[in-house]
């Protein structure tokens, strides 16, 4: 699997579309706002920018959550300008992802989004110009010591390539609870590649003093295999595996099938973090938010007691058909991924019902030290 080529989320507006299915992502970015608002804020007053300021939100996706950080970047540069009386600066931004993204929703959703803004704070604030980078963030992207502020939510798991060595993790398709040791290994060791090289870029690109805010799906317990972070792809590969014993999929293409993810524990962040060296950690912390979420537009205070199963395993496996899809055609084609979201769906329905399902976050805010 090439995971440059094939990674990317259902793009346009339709009702597998990514913009119409993230929900969960919406609420993750709304919880971790106050560690982003202070990121900034101290930004602000350390003085790193001058007349403009330069942002990257990297794995940005497309869809409405793709422009609610800028947003409130601007909003929150805007009052701390005002405030210490300073000159409003301009903005740019920088949206990157790779290059299957949907890009031109996005550009197509920027008159919207300017006349919003407008609409909030007037015409007071400073210009604002967008540009789309699409590439790995596993790799330089932006020019030396060119960055102000880094922002990136729910990409950092995906990794850039399926782990080698994982010929005897059979009947999974991630790491599972019956996966062999070696299995687990090969995705920690490249999960650390990749992390180490990301955080050796960023550091290059960042001024001294710039601020970077992560927020990661990963797993609060040590134990890579644990249901934290795996029990998601657990049940859609127990959908895959119904359809195996069927003789809808070849067992060979699904014992070759694995997903290019690994969700990393708070002290696996930290230790790579302080490996490079270059980054001051000012905050690590780890949230939830319910699998049910998927269903609810929700402020971060809403609690959800009662479940319609159906209803929610119909918007959970919606959730997961927006992210996983395009590496499920580009593996099994097109012509099963109907039925495997709809088995998915009935698995998922059983299990919220009777377990407490959760997404695991790992946020984590640094300064580039100086």
């Amino acid at each position: 699997m090439e995971v440059v080529r094939v990674l990317h989320m259902n793009g346009g507006m339709g009702e597998a579309s990514y913009a119409n299915n993230s929900l969960v992502q919406k609420k993750v970015i709304s919880m971790t706002k106050p560690i982003t608002e202070e990121a900034i804020i101290n930004l602000c007053y350390s003085n790193s920018f001058s007349t403009s300021i330069v942002m990257a939100d990297l794995g940005c996706s497309s869809g409405p959550n793709t422009l609610l950080v800028v947003s409130e970047l601007i909003k929150v540069v805007d009052v701390v300008c005002r405030k210490l009386g300073n000159r409003l600066p301009e903005y740019l931004v920088y949206l990157n992802d790779l290059p299957g993204n949907d890009f031109n929703t996005i550009f197509k959703s920027l008159p919207s989004f300017h006349e919003s803004l407008r609409g909030q704070m007037g015409n007071g604030f400073g210009p604002c110009f967008f540009t789309g980078v699409p590439g790995s963030f596993y790799g330089r992207l932006f020019p030396s010591n060119s960055l102000h502020f880094v922002h990136s939510s729910y990409s950092l798991q995906w990794l850039s390539k399926v782990p080698e060595g994982l010929v005897n993790n059979k009947g999974n398709i991630y790491m599972a609870r019956t996966s062999p040791p070696s299995v687990l290994e090969a995705y920690k060791e490249q999960f650390q590649k990749d992390f180490s090289l990301f955080l050796k870029c960023r550091s290059e690109e960042l001024v001294a003093g710039g601020r970077m805010v992560l927020t990661i799906l990963g797993r609060r317990s040590d134990d890579p295999s644990s249901k934290d972070g795996c029990y998601i792809w657990e049940l859609l590969a127990m959908a895959l595996n119904h359809m195996v014993s069927e003789g809808l999929i070849e067992e060979e293409k699904m014992d070759s099938f694995n997903i290019p993810q690994y969700t990393p524990s708070p002290s696996e962040i930290r230790f790579e973090l302080l490996k490079e060296g270059s980054f001051i950690i000012n905050q690590l912390v780890v949230s939830q938010v319910k699998w049910t979420d998927a269903n609810y537009e929700t402020n971060t205070n809403d609690d959800h007691d009662h479940f319609d199963g159906d209803d929610d395993g119909y918007s959970v496996a919606k959730c997961m058909r927006a992210v996983a899809e395009p590496l499920l055609v580009s593996h099994f084609g097109e012509a099963i991924i109907d039925q495997v979201f709809h088995r998915y769906r009935q698995i998922i329905a059983d299990r919220i019902t009777e377990e407490n399902t959760n997404f695991i976050n790992v946020i984590v805010s640094v300064t580039k030290r100086g």
